[in-house]
């Protein structure tokens, strides 16, 4: 019955260890992006004067020495757009999602009420023209496989440091067969925040412990606000590089930066470096 038991616990712990171990990545790999601090959305103003994921924020961060984060999703006839929810309501007022939407409409759409409108990647990719490290991350939907395909060709033209990230572990998965000298990103949070967004809960819990993982073994786990779960936890004792995403004003930036390799932050003015 003892062998039984430990044979069983033995298996159990070669399971989570297959399901939750993250990939490697060189230091060389690592090193364009460690002791960053990334501008969330760019360098957008609290007043929406300057609005997130526009060419302005990203010029901005761009002349303050930040790195930053960005979202890619496709617009209905397949361009790729820099936005990050799904609907438009919140940012432009227009009801609907960006992927039901042509290029042509979505241009023609202010942000947050102000002259400035959603940029194609390639327009902010030109903005940042490599002077600063990009992390992109690709929304999931329902053409995950094109996003992919035409993200990544679009980055291979691109003479600049950047890595990629998803909340997807498919999405992730598909960069580590297709693209695997791209350094690549789980994006993660508490079980709480995923089951906000209206998931199940057991595609929140998956989501949230990282256990796509087998699937994408990302090189780095980028982490929301919340307190982290063991899972997490074990798979930071491995040894992939560490992003926390998102600092805003009254965090203690310092801790931040002593846990992390970078730290995505809104609203504040950090040291672009550490």
């Amino acid at each position: 019955m003892i062998i039984e038991c430990l044979l069983a616990a033995a298996a159990l712990v070669l399971l989570a260890l297959f399901l939750l171990l993250p990939g490697h990545a060189p230091f060389a790999k690592k090193a364009p992006f460690s002791g960053w601090c990334y501008a969330h959305r760019g360098l957008h103003s609290p007043d929406k004067s300057v609005p997130e994921n526009s060419l302005a924020a990203f010029a901005a961060a761009v002349e303050a020495g930040y790195g930053m984060e960005l979202d890619v999703q496709l617009s209905k006839d397949g361009e790729v757009v820099v936005f990050h929810d799904d609907t438009l309501d919140r940012v432009t007022g227009v009801q609907g999602r960006v992927d039901a939407f042509d290029w042509a409409e979505l241009k023609e759409m202010s942000l947050c009420g102000t002259e400035h409108h959603m940029p194609l990647f390639t327009e902010v990719l030109a903005t940042v023209a490599g002077r600063t490290p990009l992390i992109v991350e690709l929304k999931s939907g329902p053409r995950n496989k094109e996003l992919c395909q035409k993200t990544l060709a679009l980055l291979r033209s691109y003479e600049g440091a950047f890595c990629v990230e998803s909340f997807d572990p498919t999405i992730v998965a598909w960069f580590r067969r297709n693209a695997p000298d791209i350094l690549r990103g789980q994006l993660s949070d508490s079980c709480a925040s995923f089951c906000k967004d209206g998931d199940s809960l057991i595609g929140s819990f998956v989501l949230s412990r990282c256990l796509g993982n087998f699937l994408a073994r990302p090189q780095f786990i980028a982490w929301g606000p919340n307190p982290k779960n063991a899972a997490v936890r074990l798979i930071e004792a491995f040894g992939p590089m560490k992003v926390f995403w998102t600092a805003r004003p009254g965090m203690d930036h310092v801790a931040l930066t002593g846990e992390y390799d970078g730290v995505i932050f809104e609203h504040y003015a950090p040291p672009a470096r550490y």
